[in-house]
C-alpha cells in the first residue's frame, strides 16, 4: 500500500535506542505515534529499546487511510516486532485500542514474545455497529478523542473512512478465536469509562487468554485513550513492574 501523502509533523514513527529489552508500541485507529509518545519517552528513560511504528494510511490523509487493509497495518507492526527482535535479546509490546487487537494477533503468531500489554483493547466498538453492511457514506466525522485531561491535543482525522472502519470490524471480528491459543504473560488495562470500546473487551480478553500470567488493572482517571490521559504515568509504572517481573523469571529459571 502506497502513501500519497506527507507524514504529518510530529506522527512520525519514533525508536530510541537502549538496552536489550525492547518494547513495541502500536497507537490506535486513527491516531499516530504521537498517541503513545509519552509512554515510549519514559520507557526509555528506564533504560529500554522502544519503537512505535506509524501504522500505514496513519498520521497523513484519510485518504491514505481509504486504501489500507488490516493486514497492512498488522504487517507494519510485525516488522516492528522483527526488527526489535534483531536489536535486542527480549521483546515486549504494547498496543492501545486497536494496538491492543494488533497486539494479541501478533502474540498469537509470535509465542516466543515475552510479554504483551493491551490498552483499552478493541473487539467491539458500539458507535460503528450500525456501519457494518453499509455501503454510504464513504467518510464519517470523526470526533473529539475520548481523553477526560483537559488541554491534551491528539493527532487525528477529522473524517474517516467507512472502508477503513469496516476492516477494523474485521480485524475485531476475527480475534476473539484466538484469544485461548494465547498463552504469552499479559497486562490487561482497561479505563473504568470509555466512550469508544466498553471496558467489558478488555475483561473479555482477560477470561479468554490461556496465559498463566494475567494481570487486569483498571484506571479511574482516564478515558479510551488511557495512553495520553491523567493515568499515563500509572501505565508506565504498571508495564515497568510487568516487564521486570518477567525478566527476573527468565533470569531465575535460566540459573536453576
Amino acid at each position: 500500500m502506497k502513501e500519497k501523502y506527507p507524514v504529518i509533523d510530529g506522527a512520525e514513527t519514533f525508536f530510541y535506542k537502549g538496552n536489550e529489552v525492547g518494547i513495541l508500541l502500536s497507537h490506535g485507529f486513527v491516531g499516530t505515534p504521537q498517541s503513545v509518545q509519552f509512554i515510549g519517552e519514559r520507557l526509555a528513560e528506564y533504560g529500554y529499546t522502544v519503537l512505535a511504528p506509524r501504522l500505514p494510511g496513519h498520521g497523513t490523509h484519510f485518504h491514505d487511510l481509504e486504501n489500507c487493509t488490516y493486514d497492512d497495518w498488522f504487517a507494519a507492526l510485525e516488522n516492528g516486532y522483527h526488527y526489535l527482535a534483531k536489536e535486542c535479546s527480549t521483546v515486549f509490546v504494547l498496543g492501545q485500542s486497536m494496538g491492543g487487537t494488533l497486539t494479541l494477533k501478533l502474540a498469537h503468531k509470535y509465542p516466543e514474545i515475552r510479554g504483551i500489554v493491551t490498552v483499552n483493547a478493541a473487539l467491539s466498538l458500539p458507535a460503528f455497529e450500525y456501519l457494518k453492511d453499509s455501503q454510504v457514506p464513504q467518510f464519517l466525522p470523526e470526533g473529539e478523542p475520548d481523553i477526560k485531561a483537559k488541554g491534551v491535543y491528539e493527532i487525528t482525522y477529522d473524517q474517516t473512512p467507512l472502508k477503513a472502519i469496516h476492516q477494523l470490524q474485521a480485524l475485531m471480528a476475527s480475534t476473539p478465536r484466538l484469544l485461548p491459543d494465547i498463552t504469552t504473560p499479559i497486562l490487561c488495562v482497561k479505563s473504568s469509562v470509555d466512550h469508544v470500546v466498553p471496558p467489558e473487551n478488555t475483561a473479555f480478553i482477560y477470561k479468554k487468554v490461556n496465559s498463566k500470567v494475567k494481570d487486569l488493572i483498571t484506571l479511574e482517571n482516564s478515558y479510551h485513550v488511557a495512553s495520553m490521559d491523567n493515568d499515563k504515568e500509572q501505565i508506565v509504572e504498571n508495564v515497568v513492574n510487568f516487564v521486570q517481573q518477567q525478566l527476573a523469571k527468565e533470569l531465575i529459571a535460566s540459573n536453576s
